[in-house]
């Protein structure tokens, strides 16, 4: 049975990243983007499909094996491979205009009319008219939405937001959409997908004081974060794709590949499978821990593609390279807490005809990951042991035969957050733009609280950090809890 995600895309960068998204994973489920239909070859006399990948030999394509977790059948067709599908996805913004962009696009006539939820007024960069205002005059409307998706799935899993930090739609109403989810679905795994903001591209001015007070709601109401920054984005578009002047859709379609590769051991079988539950369990060691850094592998100019051979010790290099982290810190700032690994690509016994070249095999995945733990023991905090999780996922991304997807909960993070402390701290004791808040019926109390809140995790980020492992402490705890 699949385990359903609801897919929420709020404000203009959640929705244009959310929709790069989706644009993917049609691609890599073989879907037409007009239609929802599998777009694979179909026998009509046998009603069978055939020339498609079947890892479990089971007859059902291995891009439909696990389609529903995140499309809806809408209409049966003639049965599963002329099913028409459309996304478990909700479309929010305070403005119309977006709207009206994915509705243009070619997956846009995939998605439900009713799912597409928009206000009039626009936030205006504001946090507090997207969480109190604005955002809150349709938040109900977008509830109702989001109830009938859970409804329509049969054993809902959790739901994804995706949106950024520095405007006032993704970051105030993103932030109160994650608190009503959290009160309906206490049960639930939320998961963010969060663009926080980089001091080199700055949009807004007042992104410091969004970012600091979205923070705040995160660190109570997220499961799971995976923090991207749009300053680590262009560093990879420059110094790695060799890209001069990367533009948006480029950008997104680099963030729509590693969200790929979070969300493949879900969408595909596989020999070592993860999902959202799992990941939180093995990368989350405290509860407001729960901010991971992610990178992707291969990444290459496309001059290079198909000119370089890639193996598992390749990727694993790759993906922990500090040019690879779609965050703008180093590995070198921090220690990391736990990490994950999910690698996607055929098995050598499905082409087990030709070279094993960009092929996985589980035993090359053991051998890197027990490798990168002895060299890099030191990047590695120690009073955690085994602290490197795996996947294999046997349908390999659509830009490469073998891909590697890294994301880790490293302690590198807390300079994003001492980052926007500071910048924060730098108006708010001019009480700069307070004003604007103020007149939303903010209290500047809530200002306080949130950068208490952001600056005690700094503090807990680099206790854990210094942290060390005593020979015999434990025995010693034990004896005493008795």
């Amino acid at each position: 049975m699949p385990r359903e995600i609801i897919h929420v895309q709020v404000g203009q960068c959640g929705n244009q990243v959310g929709t790069a998204f989706w644009q993917a994973i049609v691609e890599e489920h073989r879907l037409d983007p007009s239609t929802g239909r599998w777009n694979g070859t179909f026998d009509k006399k046998t009603g069978k499909a055939s020339g498609f990948s079947d890892e479990d030999g089971d007859g059902i394509p291995d891009e439909l094996e696990n389609v529903n977790v995140f499309f809806n059948e809408t209409s049966q067709g003639d049965g599963m491979f002329k099913s028409h599908r459309t996304p478990r996805a909700l479309i929010v913004d305070l403005e119309p205009g977006t709207v009206d962009v994915i509705k243009n696009k070619d997956v846009g006539s995939m998605f439900n009319p009713s799912n597409m939820i928009f206000g009039n007024n626009g936030a205006g960069n504001n946090w507090a008219k997207g969480h109190y205002t604005e955002g809150a005059e349709i938040v109900e409307d977008v509830m109702d939405a989001t109830r009938k998706e859970a409804e329509k799935a049969d054993c809902p899993q959790g739901f994804q937001l995706f949106h950024s930090l520095g405007g006032g739609t993704g970051s105030g109403m993103g932030t109160l959409l994650l608190l009503k989810i959290r009160d309906a679905y206490p049960d639930k795994i939320t998961c963010t997908y969060s663009i926080y903001p980089s001091p080199k591209v700055s949009d807004t001015v007042v992104e410091p004081y969004n970012a600091v007070l979205s923070t705040h709601q995160l660190l109570e109401n997220s499961d799971e974060t995976f923090i991207i920054d749009n300053e680590a984005l262009y560093n990879i578009s420059h110094n790695v794709l060799k890209l001069k002047s990367p533009t948006y859709d480029e950008l997104n379609k680099l963030i729509a590949q590693v969200t790929c590769g979070i969300t493949a051991s879900i969408r595909f079988p596989g020999l070592l499978n993860g999902d959202l539950r799992k990941l939180g369990v093995n990368l989350v060691p405290f509860p407001r821990l729960h901010f991971f850094l992610v990178s992707n592998a291969p990444l290459q100019a496309a001059a290079a593609t198909g000119k370089m051979s890639m193996n598992v010790k390749e990727l694993t290099a790759q993906a922990l390279s500090a040019t690879n982290f779609y965050s703008n810190v180093k590995p070198e700032d921090g220690k990391y807490l736990a990490t994950s690994f999910v690698f996607r690509g055929k098995s050598p016994s499905q082409d087990a005809n030709k070279k094993t070249q960009n092929t996985i095999s589980t035993q090359d995945v053991d051998n890197a990951m027990l490798q990168t733990q002895e060299t890099k023991s030191d990047e590695f905090v120690d009073w955690i042991p085994n602290n490197m999780k795996s996947g294999v996922v046997s349908t390999p991304g659509n830009y490469s035969p073998i891909s590697a997807t890294f994301v880790a909960n490293t302690t590198a993070l807390k300079g994003i957050f001492q980052r926007l402390a500071t910048q924060f701290g730098a108006m708010y004791r001019r009480k700069a733009f307070l004003h604007w808040y103020k007149g939303e019926g903010m209290d500047e109390m809530e200002f306080q609280e949130a950068d208490k809140n952001v600056r005690d995790l700094i503090t807990e980020y680099q206790d854990k950090e210094d942290a060390e492992y005593e020979e015999g402490s434990d025995e010693d705890e034990m004896e005493g809890s008795d």
